[in-house]
């Protein structure tokens, strides 16, 4: 299996590691915001639920680089995907 990181690298479509650390830093974040919007911790941290994944991805998407002309729709589509992970009782957290 794929570490998180690599996969998303391989979506934004880098080589190397000289953005390793500025790509975590969105995985982390984009990981946060969701746990923060109610969705399962303990979901969002394996990662490993294709709508998790996919979620972090767009966000990294969404914030990676300068310029991006993509970045709006990306953000768009970010916050609907979190809105559907966020109302759904399969990815809700305890208490939420």
């Amino acid at each position: 299996m794929m570490a998180l990181l690599d996969e998303v690298k391989l979506h934004l479509r880098i080589a190397g590691t000289a953005y390793d650390g500025e790509v975590q830093l969105l995985i982390d974040a984009a990981k946060a915001d969701l746990q923060l919007s109610g969705v399962d911790p303990e979901k969002v941290n394996a990662a490993t639920d294709p709508l998790i994944k996919r979620a972090i991805v767009v966000y990294c998407k969404a914030h990676f680089g300068y310029d991006n002309p993509d970045a709006e729709r990306l953000e768009r589509a970010y916050a609907m995907l979190k809105a559907h992970l966020t109302l759904s009782q399969d990815y809700r957290a305890e208490g939420g």
